[in-house]
């Protein structure tokens, strides 16, 4: 059998000459593409043909055929993809020799070691099994004759097509449902680290049933992009196949460099951006194509209602009935559209009336009219009339609304048109899995969050803007803070607000994450804290809105960034910032259970010479039911001052798997009698979590922690063994621990920052680095989110004094060695 084109000839029908062919294809030059596929899919029937072939004149079977479906069907093999199989029958041969066949066909395939799918059925057995089953139906609309005869599988074909567009208005709800309860199980596929390529949302399985669709003949997808999609899909599982060698659809960390390597591209990143552009692509064409099909559904089986007199049959629609969102806008059938009289060509602003006019309604703004206004409408001038910000300020505020409208608009590049600088950061992927979102979806969810905090807020526009661009820097290199800064003033000036607003909104991108930062990783008792957050804020209006901003983007970017304790952290800071904003001097109240309490503690440990605990939750805000939530659970713990009390205590706590958030250490003197020098207490306040489960009992805690005081339990082997059982998932390497010693962070100690892997026992270690560097702790300050953990630590010398720059750098160099 000869080859054409660039197709390997095999030479036998046998097994190995089909699997030397097969190689040769595979490790050939060329890269994952089209012609692969159909190449490996014409190998492939060529194989089948020649096994199909000799096996019906072996067992004399006549009239059968062998059709492909599903992916083989549409010729879109990857390397390691199932073989789906449809053996056609006419059902006049014995079922000992059709079975006798199909051995014939199965066998050598699963010699192989291809994975099959595959049925023997006759055409009635083909229509009823899909009729019952809907998977089975989509396989059929790929059918494609491989070998055999051609007549039944184009009847065959014929039929399943009819009996799919019957039985549409039926079935298409129930693939919409399918695809539905999928999309809850695997997610958005350009929102995941690790996405799958075929299953999840926007992947090749909404292609198939976009194809289905436009079988149906009830609606069709949007065309635009989505050939490229698809191919992008295809070529990143093809590298993905060859790269693992397995049959996996999940694009894992561990591979996404060799797969970007063997794709042409540069790094994990501009793979993972190619892939979330092609899954958006088709996500859009998912919303769009399905939202047309439901209202095809509806609009056939309502009942016609005539306006007026309408003449009986004469074949006219009735039009659907036109209200008035804004200028130049109406709803059209439950979408925004263009009021007849609109002229995009002559009105630049229509673009945003019309998002905001959809958004603030919550209608889905016509695919049509943002296609007409991406070809017809004009630029804005530069800076935006005032009109054209007061739209894009409601386009933002609109809530949930918002977001599938910023969609439409970016499908059809009008975002990049108005926000040029939003290109950097379209579909970049954010690599701590603390984020849910890519960053551009993120900026979009952060303004859906700030639009419900307006009301606190004097000015709602600058904060809805700034949460727009307040992540605008992470497509430029280096801190992109500092980078978003820059862009945040270009683009605030040219969307025309003055120098004073323009300002504002620069400050608070480039302090977003101030207030979060320093109120979980500083000392807020400390006046220079304080001082430095009021210093870089400048005025109690800029204060105001850089707190619901940071509210904002901490709920946006996932469930770890923001808690209760977060928030009552936040709030103490920016209460204390305030007073010195409006020229007071802040309070400093004590924590809950200071004060007599611990006094109490502390005679108690000077009764008894040894450790004294209470453990107690502390509550803060109220929830929609009125009920306390409790910001953490305070660990109270008073002892004679000895060395090793803060790793031992530390140790403990992660013995009994309590995640630490916070610590506090003081020195108190209490009199021990008449004419006796006072005895020295050390009392420590620790706000703390359970991992999971309910909080340990504080005798427990207690006697672990004398045992590890006196070096009856050594904390470092228990928690290498928990370490050594946890179990270890594949994926990218942590980058080593870094620790700093950071400048101007306080007059009254020297503040120690470490940024490292979290793991249970990890202020264990820096507290046994900092014992063997002799220094005091005086606070604490444990801030972790998803894997990352930075620790800050507030140390002085034993005389109290903070340490010398050149002691300062070797402990921070030492504190990292014993990290390493």
């Amino acid at each position: 059998m000869t080859s054409t084109g660039t197709t390997p000839e095999p030479t036998t029908s046998e097994p190995g000459g089909h699997a030397a062919a097969r190689l040769r294809l595979l490790r050939g030059k060329a890269r994952s593409g089209p012609s692969r596929r159909a190449a490996l899919a014409t190998l492939t029937d060529h194989w089948l043909t020649g096994l199909f072939d000799t096996a019906a004149r072996q067992t004399g079977v006549r009239g059968a055929a062998l059709v492909a479906v599903g992916g083989y069907g549409r010729g879109e093999l990857s390397p390691r993809s199932d073989l789906d199989l449809l053996l056609l029958h006419d059902g006049r041969a014995e079922p000992a020799a059709v079975a006798a066949l199909a051995d014939r066909l199965w066998y050598p395939v699963w010699d192989l070691g291809l994975a099959l799918d595959h049925s023997v059925r006759t055409p009635a057995e083909v229509r009823r099994a899909a009729d019952e089953d809907l998977k089975v139906q989509l396989g059929l609309l790929d059918a494609r004759p491989v070998a055999g005869d051609r007549g039944p599988v184009a009847a065959l074909r014929t039929a399943t097509l009819a009996d799919w567009r019957d039985r549409a208005p039926a079935r298409l709800p129930a693939l919409a449902e399918l695809c539905r309860e999928r999309a809850e199980r695997r997610g958005e596929l350009r929102f995941l680290l690790e996405p799958d390529l075929k299953e999840a949302r926007g992947g090749l399985r909404d292609l198939t049933a976009l194809r289905a669709i436009a079988a149906s003949w009830v609606a069709d997808a949007p065309r635009e992009g989505l050939a490229e999609a698809r191919r992008t899909l295809l070529d990143t599982r093809d590298a993905l196949h060859l790269t693992t060698g397995r049959a996996t659809d999940r694009l894992a960390l561990q591979e996404q460099d060799q797969v970007a390597e063997a794709l042409g591209l540069l790094d994990a990143d501009a793979l993972l951006r190619q892939v979330y552009e092609a899954a958006r692509t088709v996500s859009y064409a998912t919303d769009v194509t399905w939202r047309e099909v439901f209202r095809v559904l509806r609009a056939r089986s309502a009942r016609p209602r005539p306006r007026l007199r309408a003449v009986p049959g004469d074949g006219r629609a009735t039009a659907p009935e036109r209200r008035p969102l804004a200028d130049g806008v109406v709803e059209a059938d439950g979408e925004a559209v263009l009021a007849r009289t609109a002229r995009p060509e002559r009105d630049p602003v229509l673009v945003l009336r019309a998002a905001a006019a959809a958004a603030r309604s919550g209608l889905p703004l016509s695919r049509h009219v943002v296609r007409r206004l991406a070809t017809a409408s004009g630029p804005l001038p530069v800076p935006w009339p005032a009109e054209a910000r007061e739209e894009l300020v409601t386009l933002l505020g609109a809530g949930e609304g918002t977001v599938p409208v910023w969609e439409a608009l970016e499908a059809e590049g009008l975002i990049t048109r108005l926000l040029p600088d939003w290109e950097r950061v379209h579909c970049r992927p954010q690599r701590n899995p603390v984020h849910t979102w890519t960053v551009d979806r993120h900026l979009i969810e952060t303004a859906v969050r700030a639009s419900s905090l307006t009301r606190r807020v004097g000015r709602p526009d600058l904060l809805l803007v700034a949460a727009l661009l307040h992540d605008i820097g992470k497509g430029w290199p280096g801190d992109h803070a500092e980078a978003g800064e820059v862009i945040a003033r270009d683009t605030a000036a040219r969307i025309g607000f003055d120098r004073h607003d323009t300002d504002v909104v620069a400050t608070l991108v480039r302090h977003h994450l101030l207030l979060v930062e320093t109120a979980t990783r500083r000392d807020l008792d400390d006046p220079a804290t304080v001082h430095a957050v009021a210093a870089a804020v400048g005025t109690t209006s800029t204060l105001e809105l850089l707190h619901a901003l940071t509210e904002a983007d901490a709920l946006a970017t996932g469930p770890a960034a923001w808690s209760t304790w977060r928030a009552s952290l936040v709030a103490d800071l920016v209460g204390r910032v305030a007073a010195v904003l409006a020229g007071r001097t802040p309070e400093e109240p004590e924590p809950a259970g200071a004060g007599a309490g611990q006094e109490r503690l502390a005679a108690e440990a000077l009764r008894t010479g040894g450790p004294v605990l209470a453990l107690h939750a502390r509550a803060g805000t109220r929830d929609e039911n009125g009920a306390p939530e409790p910001v953490g659970v305070e660990l109270h713990i008073a002892l004679p001052d000895r060395p090793g009390v803060l790793p031992a205590a530390a140790g403990v706590l992660a013995l009994h798997r309590l995640t630490v958030r916070s610590a506090e250490l003081r020195t108190v003197e209490l009199p021990t009698g008449p004419g006796d020098d006072p005895a020295d207490l050390l009392l420590l306040s620790w706000r703390v979590a359970a991992e999971y489960g309910s909080l340990p009992r504080a005798d427990r805690l207690r006697a672990d922690l004398v045992r590890a005081l006196d070096g009856s339990l050594d904390i470092r082997a228990r928690l290498a063994e928990r370490e050594a059982a946890r179990p270890r998932r594949r994926g990218t390497k942590a980058p080593p621990p870094r620790v700093t010693v950071a400048a101007a962070g306080s007059r009254r100690a020297t503040v120690i920052e470490v940024r490292a892997q979290d793991a249970p026992g990890l202020l264990h270690r820096i507290g046994r680095a900092l014992e063997r560097g002799g220094v005091r702790v005086r606070s604490a300050h444990v801030s972790t989110l998803g894997a990352d953990a930075v620790d800050t630590v507030y140390v002085t010398r034993r005389d109290g004094t903070p340490l010398p720059d050149a002691e300062a750098a070797a402990l921070a160099r030492a504190i990292e060695d014993a990290l390493r």
